[in-house]
């Protein structure tokens, strides 16, 4: 297996503010961009050659990663002028692959944390003989995603996309977002238009007696969606709880990078980031969080569960549980920002402004 596409173009609307600025694959988790732990998981599997399919704010891909060569990877960009959706964007690169009719293509979504087992992916991709392959992971409740049911042997029947009745829901196995394509099959997606694999391509495919594997592999995986979900998998990598050889650091309680200044006193645990450059006051209390480059948190702070954007300011003595603050923001001294709160980029919160939970 020498190359792969990655789909990293969505506007990760979910993930506001943290993406007004960046988009969703270069927010740091767990002190690096995380597309960096998806091209080291897949070097280290051994690929070699990836495309980027790129869109939203795409020219920020390859000013920080270049050719690849530093990661021992050779590098592409194709970017889409206009949204083409997962399908579309997988047909849109075509042309970069250096893979004969038969060989197979990996691809991933930009934004899925996981474990996969990649040569294990392949090597059911080869010896079923299928023209797709998709990895499958079990979730407790699969309401929010598309199901997906095999036979005894692993073959996909069918496609359910996000059922809502008892009735509906026939299987706990979901499309987990890493595919691997025989080359010839994705020449089949129509070019130039919008196409979703998920809801057009994989359905055709089955229509038409196409052969596609189902590989359950119920290693880690989370989707990181949401702001939550984010800062999730951000301390998880930390932890070791999520596998990545790109992690800046010995995985344990909390990752500060080198030039980020933390007072003595400070406690840092739970999986918790502290970027570059980035201040942490005296008696701050910081809890599964990650604070991004060049943010400023004040003497007496107490941070849980909550994502602090590039350059902002947490004032002393506030309490933020589950927050996400955007880049720039300045949150003034003894607020309280819980339940999921988001400030955006650049808002400026009055000393004691909020002492009160809000879910809005």
């Amino acid at each position: 297996m020498t190359e792969a596409i990655l789909l990293v173009g969505g506007k990760g609307t979910r993930l506001r503010p943290l993406t007004v600025n960046t988009p969703k694959p270069m927010v740091p988790a767990a002190g690096v961009p995380f597309l960096t732990h998806q091209l080291a998981r897949a070097r280290a599997a051994g690929v070699e050659h990836i495309v980027l399919a790129t869109s939203y704010l795409a020219e920020v891909f390859e000013p920080h990663f270049g050719d690849g060569s530093s990661m021992g990877l050779s590098l592409e960009y194709v970017t889409e002028e206009e949204p083409l959706g997962t399908g579309g964007a997988i047909r849109n690169v075509a042309e970069r692959l250096h893979s004969g009719p038969d060989d197979p293509v990996l691809i991933f979504n930009g934004d899925i944390l996981t474990g996969l087992d990649i040569g294990a992916l392949v090597a059911t991709h080869e010896t079923s003989g299928a023209d797709v392959s998709l990895h499958l992971t079990r979730v407790d409740d699969p309401r929010a995603f598309g199901l997906v049911p095999t036979d005894a042997t692993g073959r996909v029947t069918a496609f359910l996309e996000k059922p809502q009745t008892p009735e509906e829901i026939v299987t706990d196995q979901i499309n987990a977002g890493a595919y691997v394509f025989r080359r010839s099959v994705i020449d089949t997606i129509p070019a130039g238009r919008p196409v979703s694999v998920e809801r057009e391509t994989f359905p055709e495919l089955l229509a038409t007696g196409a052969h596609l594997q189902g590989m359950v592999d119920s290693t880690y995986w989370l989707d990181l969606g949401t702001p939550q979900a984010f800062v999730r998998g951000s301390a998880d990598l930390v932890l070791g709880r999520a596998p990545s050889p790109a992690v800046p650091g010995r995985c344990g309680d909390s990752l500060t990078l080198p030039s980020a200044r933390v007072a003595a006193d400070a406690k840092l645990s739970g999986g918790t980031v502290v970027g570059a450059d980035a201040v942490i006051g005296q008696g701050a209390r910081i809890t599964g969080s990650t604070v991004l480059a060049g943010a400023v948190v004040e003497p007496g702070a107490v941070i849980t569960d909550s994502l602090i954007g590039a350059g902002a300011r947490i004032g002393a003595r506030a309490v933020l549980a589950g927050a996400v603050i955007g880049d720039g923001a300045h949150i003034g001294a003894d607020n309280e920002l819980r339940d999921g709160v988001r400030v955006w980029c650049n808002a400026q919160l009055p000393a004691g402004a909020v002492r009160f939970s809000s879910d809005q």
